[in-house]
């Protein structure tokens, strides 16, 4: 089978699953990670016969993509903020919309920076921080050692030096050192919310780096805002991902908490999804 018959195969069986353009997308994926083509280069080559080797992979792929598995942990990789990571069932896949969080903490901080990133899954954020801001020290934490498995290979990958620590943020009394800047992109979903989700997220993507009580929604922020308030540097600042329902609640989490400057920020939909705050100097 050549190029051009495969791929109006993946057409014709993934027809009605996805829409046209990501059938194609799924493809010119699959195409650069199995054959090294990329877009111009599987129409340039379409009438190339696919080695058996190979087209048994594409056909593995296929089945999985019938069963709504993300494309990234079929290929094993995504991109994110311009870098390849590698992901796993172990790891969230990164969104467009960490991309916009990382951007807003490189944009605001050029100087040398101790960094913590909780929750750290991949290590997309803490890697890209530490790729972009080369003078700060970073380091990561999650509960998961399997995610940490995958989040230290995407740091040698991209040539990072990044101290991981494996803790339960809910455990612990205390964080490992003292930071200028600590972010997270922690669980946010509520249970209620799954009926508005995909099946290829709910099926696919770790439960626990997703999802949060209906009646206690907020406690990893709480608990990261306690350990901020005494493992922030004064005027340290600290970064959230966030649900886009809850931005008002943990804008009064934060006051609570006497931090200062607090900043809720939208994403490229124009949703609630970030928030910033800073230590208070006058404490």
């Amino acid at each position: 089978m050549n190029i051009a018959k495969l791929k109006e195969r993946f057409k014709s069986e993934l027809s009605g699953i996805f829409p046209p353009e990501e059938i194609d997308s799924f493809f010119v994926m699959l195409g650069e990670s199995l054959l090294g083509y990329s877009r111009i280069g599987l129409a340039l080559n379409a009438s190339e016969e696919i080695r058996p080797e190979d087209l048994l992979k594409f056909n593995d792929a296929l089945e999985r993509l019938k069963n709504e598995e993300p494309i990234q942990y079929i290929i094993g990789v995504t991109e994110f903020y311009g870098l390849p990571f590698k992901v796993s069932p172990e790891t969230l896949i990164p969104r467009p919309e960490t991309e916009e969080l990382v951007e807003w903490i490189i944009r605001q901080n050029k100087e040398q920076a101790d960094i913590l990133d909780i929750g750290t899954g991949s290590g997309c954020i803490a890697i890209t921080l530490a790729k972009n801001l080369k003078e700060s020290v970073v380091s990561a934490l999650d509960v998961s050692v399997e995610a940490l498995k995958v989040a230290a290979y995407n740091a040698q990958h991209n040539k990072v030096s990044i101290d991981f620590i494996t803790k339960d943020i809910l455990a612990i009394d205390k964080l490992p050192s003292q930071y200028d800047i600590i972010v997270s992109n922690p669980p946010y979903v509520r249970n209620l919310e799954k009926k508005t989700m995909s099946d290829n997220v709910l099926q696919f993507e770790p439960s626990a780096a997703l999802f949060v009580p209906d009646d206690d929604p907020l406690k990893f922020y709480r608990k990261i805002s306690s350990l901020a308030k005494t493992h922030l540097k004064e005027g340290g600042s600290l970064f959230f991902e966030i649900n886009e329902y809850l931005g008002e609640e943990l804008v009064a989490l934060l006051k609570n908490f006497d931090f200062k400057n607090i900043e809720l920020g939208q994403d490229f939909r124009g949703k609630d999804r970030f928030i910033k705050c800073t230590r208070s100097l006058n404490e």
